[in-house]
């Protein structure tokens, strides 16, 4: 398989001229380039965002979520039947997980385009198109990987956790979670944000672009936004907030502590959950 550069110099040009002229998808060679970039992602070969090998914020390869798009538009319609499920959509199913390396409990899916490393598991749970799931990562039951969200190795999303997707515009970041974190049961992440390794979220935390992250753990609090910093243990907090009828307790995120950087991670995480009561 020739190396990613190589697939993106390849399969790029024509999704970005397809996606300025929309007539060009009713010439093969385009449409042709579209599924070739979606058979890519759900290969591995290709994904929406990757680190930055500079150490700045991730890249967004804004042409793969073009061509996600345009992929939609391309597909028809189609019955999928799997043993007594039957699924009516444009975009199949993903197959073959036994060789894949990848542990799926019924009623899992995963669609095609998404990307599941070797040692993920999947409990009763969804992941969209163009997601990206590493290996020894649990997906717990009834949570949900939206479209383009890229999920590290060794995370582990509690039952009903939502990681929402991020499709349009094109160059918008996607939900990042990265090595390591444990979100608890219900956590809700959206609207790009970025999750750095280790971080821990208790039960029930909500963060969107615009939720103040408070870090309460020196003597004066430091607000972050749209970023949670690398272990961090975060739980759901209030804060007061004045409106013309009056005070009111607005919701924010509270950092109270920090993971121990410790190559166990899992004895680092059971310590954080007990060292600062964490609910998950």
């Amino acid at each position: 398989m020739p190396g990613t550069m190589s697939i993106a110099s390849e399969l790029q040009p024509s999704i970005e001229r397809a996606f300025e002229e929309r007539a060009l998808l009713e010439q093969a060679p385009y449409a042709d380039a579209v599924r070739e970039t979606i058979a890519q992602l759900d290969r591995g070969a290709l994904r929406v965002a990757e680190p930055n090998p500079d150490g700045g914020p991730w890249i967004v390869h804004a042409w793969i979520k073009q061509a996600i798009l345009m992929f939609f538009g391309i597909q028809e319609m189609r019955t999928d039947t799997l043993g007594p499920f039957e699924y009516h959509d444009k975009i199949p199913l993903k197959r073959d997980f036994a060789a894949a390396g990848v542990r799926v409990v019924p009623p899992a899916a995963a669609r095609y385009g998404s990307f599941l490393e070797s040692g993920a598991v999947l409990m009763p749970s969804y992941v969209n198109i163009g997601a990206r799931v590493g290996g020894g990562t649990m997906v717990d039951t009834w949570a949900t990987v939206g479209s383009c969200a890229q999920i590290g190795r060794h995370v582990h999303l509690s039952g009903g956790v939502g990681i929402g997707g991020v499709l349009e515009p094109p160059n918008a970041a996607p939900v990042i979670v990265e090595d390591g974190c444990f979100l608890g049961s219900r956590a809700i992440v959206v609207e790009g944000l970025h999750l750095e390794p280790e971080v821990v979220l208790g039960a029930n935390v909500t963060l969107t672009a615009s939720t103040p992250i408070i870090d309460v753990t020196g003597s004066e609090p430091v607000t972050h936004k749209g970023r949670v910093p690398a272990r961090s243990v975060v739980i759901p907090g209030t804060r007061r907030k004045s409106f013309p009828a009056g005070d009111f307790e607005v919701a924010c995120a509270l950092i109270i502590g920090k993971r121990k950087a410790s190559t166990n991670r899992r004895t680092s995480l059971n310590e954080a959950l007990r060292d600062f009561a964490v609910p998950v």
